[in-house]
């Protein structure tokens, strides 16, 4: 229901604060229980002392001396629909690879940012302080990374992992936006952010304040491209047309035709709409001489195609990381 809820929001939208890096964590923020999952998986739990909260983690550690990847889940924050974890292979992809691989377990309906105000429904939201501010040299120090880092965000999230860099210059050396609208500020933007959160019950307002607040154009990437230089930058959308993966033995449909209808229909609206969002940012980077590894490929809003992001994009980060 909520991913028909989204589709509605989409058309609704259509139609109708930099953060610096700190040396050290916050002295309340702490690793509050690290437990085995088997093999090189690890579930880790954080206090947030700027959330004042527990945050679960998952991790794939291959042992001290690694970068870092963040790879942050889709509106639902991996609650309801299922985090990167379940949806993709993200565990097998990374067994045999040299980097730490972490996955934040929450965040619904934040945009994995700092909100200005406590919503009654969310809670308070302070993403972008943990992420990049608390929760890094706890990891750093426990588990012997390297302080290099790659972050990548879905759908949501894709514009999360663009803002988290450009209000953290030097945290990251990575980005990758699969199938995200990197817009917020204009009119439709806004709309559909607004949108986007109310079908989880909660206020934009909270977020970044009324529309005419500075803050949502601090939060807007196609704003600040020139902040994205050089970085390893991977962007990619569909144009919501059926493609590889919209048949009846992919991963996620099963063989149910209902899923496969769903796919096609709801996902294929929310891709066209993504594409014709990512296609601007994609342009004024090109206009901007920032470099971009870019997909804009035939295809709808599913996890089969951003798993097929990740193994692509994966060399570039690799790369920046020095993996």
């Amino acid at each position: 229901m909520y991913r028909l809820l989204r589709c509605l929001v989409f058309l609704f939208a259509v139609c109708a604060a930099t953060i610096p890096t700190t040396a050290g964590a916050d002295p309340g923020s702490q690793i509050l229980d690290v437990r085995p999952l088997g093999g090189r998986q690890f579930e880790v739990v954080v206090h947030s002392a700027a959330m004042n909260r527990p945050i679960t983690l998952w991790m794939s550690h291959p042992g001290s001396g690694a970068p870092a990847l963040y790879l942050l889940n889709a509106v639902d924050g991996g609650e309801d629909g299922g985090p990167w974890t379940i949806r993709t292979d993200v565990a097998d992809f990374f067994a045999n690879k040299n980097v730490n691989v972490i996955v934040p377990m929450g965040g619904r309906a934040s945009y994995y940012t700092d909100w200005l105000n406590d919503d009654p429904v969310l809670g308070r939201n302070k993403w972008t302080t943990f992420l990049t501010q608390e929760l890094p040299p706890l990891l750093e120090s426990r588990f012997g990374m390297t302080g290099r880092n790659a972050v990548a965000g879905v759908s949501m999230s894709a514009t999360s992992a663009l803002n988290l860099a450009i209000g953290a210059p030097g945290r990251y050396q990575a980005i990758g936006a699969y199938s995200g609208c990197p817009r917020t500020s204009d009119a439709a933007a806004n709309a559909y952010v607004h949108s986007e959160l109310a079908v989880f019950g909660a206020n934009a307002d909270n977020m970044w304040g009324a529309p005419d607040n500075p803050a949502w154009a601090e939060h807007d990437p196609m704003l600040h491209v020139d902040q994205l230089r050089g970085m390893a930058l991977y962007v990619s959308a569909g144009n919501g047309v059926a493609g590889a993966h919209e048949a009846l033995g992919d991963i996620g449909i099963d063989g149910n035709p209902v899923r496969l209808l769903d796919r096609m229909l709801v996902g294929g609206v929310m891709e066209t709409v993504i594409g014709e969002c990512t296609r601007p940012f994609v342009d004024r980077l090109a206009a901007a001489g920032v470099p971009a590894t870019v997909n804009l490929r035939q295809g709808t809003h599913a996890w089969s195609y951003w798993q097929d992001d990740l193994h692509e994009s994966w060399p570039l980060f690799a790369a920046a990381i020095g993996a």
